[in-house]
């Protein structure tokens, strides 16, 4: 890699000599002397002062409006708040802006949008709470009927199990043939 005569002779007056491969290339002394890097930062102590004058003269804005009740009865600084319907309840083929939401662009959110918003809990409106006890109850019902005619059906297995006299050694087949209880064995 050549240099250019400029650069060279610019290195030849104030640097040092390093071997790069075949020639030898002169680096500035500025570079190649090993400098902590802490005297190359600026100090920072002076700019602390600075930094808390600024925040000390920061302008304030404009106070906060002050409402009477009748002005604002919902105390919500003067927002426009339209009615509270859940968007679940909106008609989900109307033409929305925003079709997840089923809201209109520019249309204000209520403040309790995390509520009435479509990724809020659904509210439940499928059946009435008479209906539904009444269901729970039937199914209350079935269940434990059903229990009670199995109970009621299913035979009880014996506390003792059968003996029989010889175990059953000749009706079972002969001496090699597995025995069925005798009085005697153990449990």
């Amino acid at each position: 890699m050549l240099l250019s005569s400029a650069v060279q002779n610019l290195l030849a007056e104030e640097g040092t000599a390093i071997n790069c491969g075949r020639s030898f290339k002169m680096f500035s002394r500025r570079i190649a002397a090993a400098r902590p890097l802490r005297t190359s930062l600026p100090r920072q102590t002076a700019l602390i002062p600075q930094r808390c004058a600024s925040q000390a003269a920061a302008p304030s804005g404009p106070g906060y409006p002050q409402l009477t009740d009748i002005e604002d009865p919902g105390m919500n600084g003067g927002y426009i708040n339209p009615p509270r319907v859940k968007r679940q309840f909106r008609d989900p083929n109307a033409d929305w802006w925003d079709k997840q939401e089923r809201r209109n662009y520019g249309e204000p959110v209520h403040e309790d949008n995390d509520i009435l918003g479509m990724f809020s809990p659904e509210e439940y409106t499928h059946q009435k709470p008479g209906i539904a006890g009444l269901q729970l109850g039937a199914f209350v019902v079935a269940v434990l009927g059903l229990c009670t005619v199995v109970g009621v059906m299913y035979p009880d297995k014996q506390s003792v199990p059968r003996e029989f006299e010889g175990g059953l050694e000749r009706e079972l087949g002969g001496p090699t043939a597995v025995r069925a209880r005798a009085a005697g064995d153990p449990l």
